[in-house]
């Protein structure tokens, strides 16, 4: 498995534009073939960082679930949307592995 670590600069006075693009993507990257883990906007500190993370088994699955995306209609409307509005000034991604499992259980005071 590997997780696609998606690093936006977006507009910082276009925050909502920025979720509403993300919502969307929660709908089309699981019907695509991707696990989504989520999209995340700025809340405290930086107004510019955003992120989008999903995994996906390999990178041979990633040319496929590209190809699913490109012929998702929502999916096209939503990169054209963004393409249109101009919201996002650069995207950069990164795919890694995890290196860190198996994680231990969370113990809890009680």
């Amino acid at each position: 498995m590997i997780t696609c670590f998606i690093r936006y600069e977006i507009d910082p006075f276009r925050h909502e534009t920025f979720d509403a693009y993300a919502r969307v993507w929660g709908q089309v990257i699981p019907r695509c073939g991707g696990d989504l883990i989520g999209y995340f906007s700025p809340h405290e500190g930086s107004s510019t960082t955003a992120y989008g993370v999903y995994s996906i088994p390999s990178l041979a699955e990633y040319e496929a679930y590209r190809a699913r995306l490109r012929e998702d209609e929502q999916a096209r409307a939503n990169f054209e949307m963004a393409r249109r509005e101009q919201f996002i000034r650069r995207e950069d991604r990164i795919f890694l592995r995890l290196s860190s499992a198996p994680h231990a259980a969370v113990v809890r005071a009680g």
